[in-house]
């Protein structure tokens, strides 16, 4: 297997990411997505922490606006609207999305415990939108056709910066 492909975190990544989360940034192992002004929207997680505890968010949302946009959505009730969808073409389309995911994930490390698990509800619920955004924006459009809905549906854009300065 390929390690999938991002940028490594840089030192000004981390110190981002952690103004971002409002805590210090947890074994980042890359940026796979970054707001059109270069900054970090999504990041990659190890599979296990370096405390040990088994992580199954590789694709984890860190941009600000994104994440409140994808709550404001979840708030909508759009998750069982979703889960509903999960039928036909769309929901063998979510199974690969879920297979993909822990392809992913497995190429950087596999971890027993995380065994057949990956994020958001995959594959047959829908249970996060951020990570299922956070998959999408890393994976790019078509792999989680859930993620580009709830990319479609929200009031945010990765094409449009908002952005706040991070200064320490």
């Amino acid at each position: 297997m390929t390690t999938p492909p991002f940028d490594p975190p840089t030192p000004d990544d981390i110190r981002i990411v952690s103004h971002q989360l409002g805590r210090p940034a947890r074994d980042v192992i890359g940026i796979p997505a970054r707001c059109v002004c270069g900054a970090p929207t999504v990041v990659a997680t190890k599979p296990r922490l370096s405390d040990g505890t088994p992580f199954p968010t590789l694709y984890y949302m860190s941009h600000p606006a994104a994440t409140a946009s994808m709550s404001r959505l979840e708030a909508s009730g759009m998750m069982p609207e979703l889960t509903a969808m999960l039928t036909g073409e769309l929901g063998e389309a979510y199974r690969r999305a879920h297979e993909q995911y822990l392809a992913d994930r497995e190429s950087i490390e596999v971890v027993e415990e995380l065994d057949g698990v990956s994020a958001g509800g995959m594959p047959d619920r829908v249970k996060c939108l951020h990570a299922l955004a956070a998959h999408s924006l890393a994976a790019g459009p078509g792999v989680n056709p859930i993620g580009d809905l709830a990319l479609e549906r929200a009031d945010w854009s990765p094409a449009v910066c908002e952005c706040v300065p991070y200064e320490d």
